[in-house]
């Protein structure tokens, strides 16, 4: 992996991405894919602060873990 791609749990609020990779578990990569946390897609840090990470993707607002945040991989949008 580059080192410009970086877990969602790193990214500043009001920044943008494109889902590299996926890593965990089966059921974990399941449950994020289920959830359209797809590679490829562009996904929006709404707020990162204490609790979950609040993002923007496909036009949905979701509350993601920072467990599973961590094992989303983007890629920062300049």
């Amino acid at each position: 992996m580059s080192e410009d791609v970086i877990p969602l749990s790193s990214m500043p609020e009001n920044s943008k991405g494109i889902i590299e990779e996926l890593s965990g578990g089966i059921g974990l990569t399941r449950r994020l894919m289920e959830m359209g946390l797809v590679p490829g897609t562009e996904v929006e840090v709404v707020q990162n602060n204490l609790g979950p990470i609040i993002v923007r993707i496909r036009g949905i607002t979701i509350a993601i873990g920072r467990g599973m945040a961590n094992q989303i991989f983007v890629r920062k949008v300049k």
